[in-house]
């Protein structure tokens, strides 16, 4: 058990391997924790963007649209489509290889109650970046974010914001090497009804018995736009 602490700590850190292990201390009591990094990343020019590959791009526009094979609940699906959410999808030949999600605006997080708050007009919020198994060592991940570029660079995007959950090492990594810049954190508990939220940020905590109750948590990247570098990269 010592020897699979450590491990965690290394791939972690200690600050997120100790909220991790309280994660999994809190699951004794029935309790849910979700503890996650707000990042901004730069939105490439269409000059920087790698060569086209073997993968169709295309829209997901409907429920319709949607393949079966998608692991998401449609009803999450639904949501998405009905506050705005954007989605590209990658296939090669009829099977379907990756899907991305892009918002503009502001956008309700679909694994807690928070929304979150773009009030620049050159900036977007994505989530949920899903790739088959089978096709994570290809090229798939690399293209669906070149397409999603493009997108974003022809509607005057400049930088696209995103939550990381402080768990996952492989894309707190991914997203250090592209030199994310860091916008925030927060911790959600959520028992039976009830969700309790920390944050480093205004609200800085929220108590909330309902879905009718979401806390607003405001990511203005406004003065990266300018230049100015007051936050800190990842």
């Amino acid at each position: 058990m010592f020897t699979r602490f450590l491990h965690t700590v290394s791939e972690l850190g200690a600050g997120n391997a100790a909220w991790y292990a309280a994660a999994r201390a809190l699951q004794l009591f029935g309790l849910h924790m979700w503890r996650y990094h707000f990042v901004a990343q730069r939105v490439p020019s269409s000059a920087m963007r790698s060569a086209p590959g073997r993968l169709l791009m295309s829209p997901i526009a409907s429920l319709a649209d949607l393949p079966a094979e998608y692991p998401r609940p449609r009803e999450v699906v639904a949501a998405r489509f009905r506050q705005g959410g954007c989605s590209i999808a990658a296939w090669k030949g009829c099977e379907l290889a990756a899907i991305l999600w892009y918002q503009f605006g502001a956008y309700e997080e679909d694994e807690v109650r928070a929304r979150y708050c773009l009030p620049s007009p050159h900036s977007c919020w994505d989530y949920d970046v899903f790739v088959q198994p089978h096709m994570r060592l290809g090229t798939a991940f690399c293209r669906i974010w070149d397409e999603a570029h493009r997108c974003m660079h022809a509607r005057g995007i400049q930088w696209t914001c995103s939550r990381i959950s402080a768990f996952n090492p492989g894309s707190l990594r991914a997203h250090h090497r592209i030199g994310a810049v860091h916008l925030g954190s927060a911790t959600f508990i959520a028992l039976g009804r009830w969700q309790l939220m920390f944050a480093n940020r205004p609200p800085f905590v929220h108590l909330s018995a309902s879905p009718r109750s979401r806390p607003q948590l405001v990511f203005d990247t406004r003065p990266l736009e300018h230049g100015e570098s007051q936050c800190q990269p990842t």
